[in-house]
């Protein structure tokens, strides 16, 4: 995999760079390339997370134009701040991929304000194991995790370890993680019926996760890759700096990742539909469909 830096943004030519991202790059631009008040940054670095309400971020969901995470006392104030932020970063990204704009969905964007060194997390909870992304209550039918991550701690820098592109690591763990299973149980009648009673529950508005196979999966995946100790240690790794005021991004459920120091670090997700792609057939849920021979897949995800 490889860090393709893009130096200047407003002087770049135009270049499709769907290929570079689904082979399991990441793009990288030293100096952020959207408006990002410094009055933002400042303010988010202030947040006082000493207390007993320590969160692990705050959470801004562009949709519903909601934010969770922060005390009611703050609460409009940092809606506000978001909204920006969030409208700021995917009008760049939309002109830097247009592309994937067409169709995509935005997800939610995200505060990570405590630092990623020496935390005392659950296993499945630590993000300085690799692993590829996967969210519990927003599944995404085999489209793609698309994430920009902005660092604005003053003077650290945010530290990344990678390993190859999903297509090596699935090849290698995936059945192993128990693809063959879960691909037949999802196929069986019982699996079939299973799913159309779910997706239907969720289309009336009720509180359940309309998880295809390949979300649970996916999920399975990354608690798998986290816990398996050969793949942390011997597996290829890349290590990554990304200092102050710098900005990157990349598919997060193609690049195996881990977060392992940092602080203050701003990122917006967006769902990027798999038939938007350069090259469908590289998105994760064509490969493990092609590993294990059968689909992964119930109904359309839009």
């Amino acid at each position: 995999m490889d860090l393709i830096t893009i130096d200047t943004w407003a002087d770049a030519q135009p270049h499709d760079y769907r290929p570079d991202l689904e082979s399991g790059n990441v793009l990288f631009f030293p100096a952020t390339p959207f408006s990002l008040p410094e009055a933002t940054k400042e303010l988010l670095r202030s947040l006082d997370f000493s207390g007993t309400a320590v969160h692990k971020n705050i959470a801004y969901r562009p949709a519903s134009d909601r934010i969770t995470g922060v005390d009611a006392g703050a609460e409009e104030q940092l809606r506000a701040v978001f909204k920006d932020y969030s409208r700021n970063v995917v009008r760049f990204a939309a002109d830097l991929l247009p592309d994937y704009a067409k169709k995509w969905k935005l997800d939610y964007a995200s505060f990570r304000p405590l630092e990623e060194q020496g935390r005392d997390l659950p296993t499945n909870k630590r993000n300085d194991l690799m692993h590829t992304d996967a969210f519990p209550s927003r599944p995404v039918h085999g489209n793609l995790i698309l994430r920009i991550f902005t660092n604005i701690h003053p003077t650290k820098s945010r530290v990344w370890v990678t390993s190859d592109p999903f297509t090596k690591v699935a090849e290698r763990y995936a059945k192993d993680a128990g693809l063959d299973d879960l691909a037949a149980e999802a196929a069986s009648t019982m699996g079939r019926l299973r799913g159309q009673t779910v997706h239907a529950m969720s289309g009336l508005g009720l509180p359940i996760a309309d998880r295809s196979a390949y979300d649970r999966f996916m999920l399975r995946f990354h608690e798998y890759l986290k816990r398996n100790e050969e793949y942390q240690r011997d597996w290829a790794s890349y290590r990554f700096e990304f200092p102050p005021g710098s900005t990157w991004l990349v598919f997060t459920d193609v690049v195996p990742h881990s977060v392992h120091s940092g602080q203050h670090a701003l990122e917006q997700t967006i769902i990027v539909a798999r038939d938007s792609m350069a090259d469908p057939e590289k998105a994760p849920v064509s490969i493990l469909q092609r590993l294990c021979g059968k689909p992964l897949l119930g109904q359309a995800a839009w």
